[in-house]
């Protein structure tokens, strides 16, 4: 109870400081504004003692907000987002007349050089230059650094070349923040406010299979969900399949003379895909089977409940085909195809309509959005809807009736020039503002084969999706036989190992790749347990969990180890190691803000390539040589090994892989 009245205490001082913070940053800005000043000698003299005044009162506040946030939080810190706010503050000190002063710090990529790097000065340089006033970035970068505040991480600073201010971080923070993930497992960053996420994904078309092209959609789809998921917000998961249209006409049509009792009877559809080649070769080839199919789908637009019934019979056979493949790869999804929509439609064109945004051009409407040659296509010459009214009166439902904040399609990048119409229609209309809400389309390359063609069959058919998961099991199975893993494992092991490495390697070759870039699917190279795989990385993390089961040392040993030993960063590698784990929430703060998710397995590969070297050079555990007995526990590198675990393993989560106790 004490402890929570504590954590309450700080959380109302903080706010109390944030609202202080803003009324003197107010008052600043007042004074800056000449018509507000008294602009006599003695009146300048009191202004700027007036202002010095506030900005120190500024600067400590800031301060004491930032350390009573850090002590009542369980949350990770970001390290680089905390020294651009002490850079950004000593920048603001130093030139208080420069507006939007350029913030650039960034991990040094040479441990002699220091920890992070401070490039500010030279643009900054820049910046004056223009506004003729000529500064040496050395002597700016001197300047920044006399104005650094009293800060609880740089142990120092230095100044190299032009003008790079170099940084080095202080061993007791890095070491507390590795208790504090130990302690509190890895906890988000604080969030300043839980926003409504939808991302739409996956979106296959119901009568037909889900092929290789629907694989990275999901895969990226999913992986992003779990990533708005982690940070704390609320997300919605959507897939937008294509289940309404000219082609259930025909579906019906030959539903019917199939089976034709197939309103009391479930017909025995096992294959869809060869059902929908079949109605569709009848309905290029027979006249009367075309009428027919029209006819039908004027019957399913109006409602009738025996096409209705139809309708519902061919989707549920789709769903099921899905859920298959989502079931393989753990994948959550909620239902929401076009025919959700339908209702909604006409009043979209409505809205367009009374606001004058409609046009007319050869029996269409047609809507041109500001600063696009393309216009979208409303209604049809024969008065049907498009792909572009069901897309409009889906964003329109997301923003007005779901309340979104931020909204992601997860499409291929093909469909990029549609979405941007769609979305400049939007703000054209006044549905959002891209300041207030992220509307974004996250585009994707193809998925190539190994003769760097699209992915087909040697027949030339596109690859079938369950087809290709089940490729993964049987190679999976042949690795870890080939290993001998077979020897070792019980039986349900090597299935749980089995499926981890073949799913797990599919994801992990997709989302390892620049999702912009096409990228060339290889069973050879995505089961290699060298280089950056979901096999290696697997096997990596498997040794790690490892470490301490060899060396007899109970979890609960761990987390008491956790809360009374100090994590010691004396040796290189020890210090490499824990600054290399305490830039996760950096990385996760980069793919929130650009989506592409090889970012997240770069870093695992250097996460787990950083701790080999650390393994290689630091006992962790020491043996006698003759009997192989533990003589002693190096329990701070113990520790420095859970670390690394803990963060692979959420790093897993957010891609979708799921590692198991032995491999």
């Amino acid at each position: 109870m004490h402890v929570l009245h504590t954590v309450l205490c700080f959380h109302e001082r903080a706010l109390l400081s944030s609202e202080e913070i803003k009324s003197l940053s107010a008052e600043i800005e007042r004074l800056k504004n000449p018509q507000n000043l008294d602009l006599s000698s003695t009146g300048l003299d009191e202004l700027r003692e007036e202002n010095a005044r506030l900005k120190y009162r500024l600067n400590i506040l800031k301060k004491s907000l930032q350390e009573e946030r850090s002590y009542s939080s369980k949350s990770m810190t970001n390290v680089n987002q905390r020294l651009q706010e002490i850079f950004g503050d000593a920048i603001s000190v130093a030139y208080p007349d420069l507006e939007n002063a350029p913030l650039a710090v960034t991990p040094n990529q040479q441990a002699k050089f220091g920890d992070y790097q401070c490039n500010s000065a030279m643009a900054m340089a820049q910046m004056m230059k223009a506004k003729g006033l000529k500064v040496n970035p050395r002597e700016i970068a001197e300047k920044i650094v006399q104005n650094i505040p009293d800060n609880e991480l740089i142990e120092r600073t230095e100044i190299a070349g032009p003008g790079f201010i170099n940084v080095h971080l202080k061993k007791t923070f890095v070491s507390k923040l590795l208790t504090n993930l130990l302690v509190n497992g890895v906890q988000p960053p604080p969030l300043d406010r839980k926003q409504k996420v939808i991302v739409d994904f996956s979106s296959p078309n119901i009568a037909k299979e889900m092929h290789v092209g629907h694989l990275r959609s999901t895969i990226i789809g999913e992986s992003v969900c779990r990533l708005f998921e982690f940070i704390g917000h609320e997300v919605l998961r959507l897939n937008h399949v294509g289940d309404w249209g000219t082609q259930f006409g025909m579906l019906i049509a030959h539903l019917q003379d199939k089976f034709p009792n197939y309103l009391s009877v479930s017909p025995p559809i096992g294959d869809l895909q060869a059902f929908y080649k079949e109605s569709k070769k009848r309905f290029d080839d027979e006249e009367e089977f075309k009428k027919r199919a029209y006819q039908c789908v004027v019957r399913l637009q109006s409602k009738d409940p025996d096409f209705i019934k139809a309708w519902n019979l061919i989707c549920d056979v789709s769903r099921n085909e899905f859920q298959k493949v989502y079931d393989c790869l753990g994948i959550r999804i909620i239902e929401r195809g076009e025919s959700y929509y339908m209702d909604m439609m006409a009043d979209v064109v409505k809205e367009f309509e009374e606001k004058g945004l409609v046009e007319l051009d050869e029996g269409r409407k047609i809507v041109f959005a500001p600063g696009q040659s393309i216009p979208l296509t409303v209604v049809k010459s024969d008065g049907g809807y498009t792909y572009d009214t069901s897309d409009l009166a889906a964003l329109r439902q997301r923003l007005f009736d779901e309340k979104a904040d931020v909204i992601i399609y997860v499409t291929d990048s093909g469909q990029a020039g549609h979405f941007q119409l769609v979305f400049a229609a939007g703000q054209m209309i006044g549905w959002y503002d891209p300041k207030v809400t992220r509307v974004e389309h996250a585009g994707f390359g193809v998925v190539l084969g190994e003769d760097k063609k699209k992915f087909k069959t040697r027949s030339g058919d596109t690859v079938r999706l369950m087809d290709l998961l089940k490729e993964g099991l049987k190679r999976s199975m042949d690795k870890l036989k080939e290993k001998g893993r077979d020897k070792v494992l019980t039986p349900e092991e090597l299935m749980q190992a089995q499926q981890a490495v073949a799913f797990g390697c599919i994801k992990y070759a997709d989302l390892s790749h620049n999702r912009i870039n096409d990228y060339i699917f290889s069973f050879d190279k995505m089961l290699d347990d060298r280089g950056n795989t979901a096999a290696y990385l697997l096997y990596a993390f498997t040794r790690i969990r490892s470490i301490a089961r060899l060396a007899n040392i109970e979890e609960a040993a761990l987390r008491k180890a956790a809360e009374t030993c100090e994590i010691l960063l004396e040796h290189e590698k020890e210090w490499k190691l824990g600054k290399c784990i305490l830039r996760f929430p950096e990385i996760l703060q980069k793919m929130v803000d650009d989506l592409l998710l090889h970012t997240l397995c770069d870093y695992l590969y250097e996460l787990a390539t950083t701790f080999t070297e650390f393994y290689d050079s630091c006992y962790c555990v020491e043996k006698d040589r003759q009997t192989g007995e533990v003589v002693k526990v190096n329990m701070w590198r113990m520790l420095l090994c859970e670390a690394t675990a803990v963060i692979m393993a959420k790093g897993f989560d957010l891609l979708g892989l799921n590692p198991v106790q032995r491999m």
